[in-house]
């Protein structure tokens, strides 16, 4: 099983190894239930105060395994990978749903953040641990092919104007994902809970005791117990996007995941992370992306302008400068 990063270390559950594994703690007058699995290439917890209902714990986890096969780059029967290799051209309401929100954030940004990106983050593999880089050659073809303004959706039919485009909705997937376990575990009746998709943090309510969860921020490339700060959070969604979640390095420079659509290579800009603070999950990883790749500045800018976010970015030197609501 490849190691995976959390970026966001969860102080009040105990993590074990290994998927599916139901557990429980007593903490005052609750008895929170959890369990982990690996969905979406990264470990998946849910945690429930107030209810014994294990079954919401499996309904959870079913949500990642229906979404995947809906979202996923990598899965050949998923609808995004039969619509990048032009199987298919109507796909689902939520991938719909999914690809126009993605779109959005590609006209907010002016292109910084674009879905269409997937011709370029097919060529880099940042979890096999073979540092390769792309072809120069290779990568500039394939930068060639992105650009949001091409793509098209029209109730559920989704198009590309020129051949050979596809998308990769890796940046925004895991917040959608978790917003949707968050109403299904409403809808159920559960009032306090803690939902992480590898780093992507949303709770449901706050505390039983009435206080807010406290999120421990990981240091960027520090051990895994090392915080840089700890945020609470209630009834929100806390996510940090970084460097030092998939990266490798060669001839002494670092690779990362986070790609400029402009250039094909990883973003050069200074920063190492960006973390929000959101009402709802899809928010907080598509804003977390979006602010890293503006830049300081022009990032922070944006968050200053939105309501109801707030944010800081984390510069190579691991100071952080936060927005102006923070």
């Amino acid at each position: 099983m490849k190691k995976i990063r959390r970026t966001l270390l969860i102080f009040l559950l105990l993590l074990l190894a290994g998927g599916g594994f139901y557990f429980s703690h007593r903490k005052g007058n609750t008895t929170p239930i959890s369990a982990q699995e690996i969905h979406l290439n990264t470990l998946v917890t849910v945690t429930l105060y107030g209810t014994d209902r294990t079954e919401l714990l499996d309904g959870a986890f079913a949500l990642c395994d229906h979404y995947e096969k809906l979202f996923s780059r990598t899965l050949p029967e998923s609808e995004i990978y039969r619509l990048n290799h032009g199987e298919i051209s109507e796909v689902s309401p939520e991938t719909s749903e999914l690809i126009q929100i993605g779109l959005s954030y590609g006209e907010l940004s002016e292109g910084a953040f674009d879905i269409s990106i997937e011709p370029v983050s097919s060529l880099w593999d940042f979890t096999s641990g073979n540092a390769v880089i792309p072809d120069e050659k290779e990568l500039a073809e394939a930068v060639a092919l992105v650009d949001y303004r091409k793509v098209h959706v029209n109730g559920n039919t989704v198009t590309f104007d020129t051949p050979g485009m596809g998308l990769d909705l890796g940046a925004i997937a895991k917040g959608y994902i978790a917003d949707r376990i968050k109403e299904y575990l409403k809808k159920e009746g559960v009032e306090h809970a803690l939902i992480n998709l590898g780093g992507n943090v949303l709770c449901l309510g706050d505390k039983p005791e009435g206080t807010a969860f406290r999120i421990g921020v990981q240091k960027p490339f520090g051990e895994s117990t090392e915080t840089l700060t700890i945020c609470p959070i209630e009834d929100q969604s806390l996510v940090s996007s970084g460097t030092y979640e998939r990266f490798f390095q060669k001839d002494g420079r670092l690779y990362h995941h986070i790609l400029n659509p402009k250039t094909g290579y990883p973003y050069d800009n200074g920063l190492t992370a960006v973390t929000i603070r959101s009402d709802d999950s899809l928010t907080g990883d598509a804003l977390s992306t979006t602010v890293f790749a503006l830049g300081e500045e022009k990032g922070l800018e944006l968050l200053n302008r939105l309501d109801g976010v707030e944010g800081f970015v984390v510069r190579e030197d691991f100071s952080i400068h936060k927005s102006e609501n923070f």
